[in-house]
């Protein structure tokens, strides 16, 4: 089963550390993973707009807010990761 403590484990062999709060004010690329339940269900990355992408299956990427996937399907933001450059 996937935990959220191996995703975190996994994004830091690229170089992402946990963080408190995003910004886009730092030039530092953001991740953020959903989870449901405590299990990883989705991660989506900040673009320079300050808006996140996501690709939803097969389907076109889209942009949204932070929050914007939050629900049944992929539950809501469990952790946001930061990379330095």
């Amino acid at each position: 089963m996937e935990t959220l403590d191996a995703f975190v484990q996994a994004y830091a062999t690229l170089g992402y550390t946990p963080v408190d709060k995003p910004t886009t004010l730092t030039g530092y690329p953001w991740v953020a993973i959903y989870a449901k339940a405590g299990i990883p269900t989705h991660v989506c990355r900040q673009l320079p707009n300050g808006l996140w992408t996501s690709k939803l299956g097969n389907a076109e990427d889209i942009e949204h807010a932070l929050e914007g996937l939050s629900g049944a399907v992929y539950g809501t933001v469990a952790m946001i990761l930061e990379r330095s450059e």
